[in-house]
């Protein structure tokens, strides 16, 4: 957990993690399927946020919430962390193309993908 927790105090400030943050994060780390149900405010984002950036590979994260999708990429690269993109119909063609490929060459670890997207595309060329 140091490694979450150095993640935790670097981009978010935060000393340890709270409620059951540590809990559903400790879960994904020993690399089970885990779910975790909190409440509005409750610091979901950051249960997958972490590990994204402490392990190898993509997270993807399911919203149709296109200005949820807009908030956490821009709340994210304020904090110092470029690794977030957001694959929407609000971008154009040519730019889900490049971050395809940013996302390929591993530039990109945390994906925001509306569903409608994922319909139209195969998730293979994400991943």
């Amino acid at each position: 957990m140091a490694k979450y927790q150095e993640i935790l105090r670097k981009y978010w400030g935060y000393d340890d993690f709270r409620g059951i943050q540590r809990d559903v994060i400790e879960s994904i780390a020993a690399g089970r399927d885990t779910l975790g149900l909190m409440p509005t405010g409750g610091g979901k984002s950051i249960t997958f946020q972490v590990p994204a950036l402490a392990m190898q590979g993509v997270c993807i994260v399911f919203t149709p919430l296109i200005s949820l999708m807009r908030d956490q990429v821009e709340a994210l690269r304020k904090r110092g962390i470029s690794y977030a993109t957001a694959l929407n119909s609000d971008i154009s063609y040519a730019e889900r193309i490049d971050e395809i490929e940013r996302i390929k060459t591993g530039s990109r670890s945390i994906v925001y993908l509306s569903p409608e997207l994922l319909l139209s595309c195969n998730i293979s060329d994400i991943i």
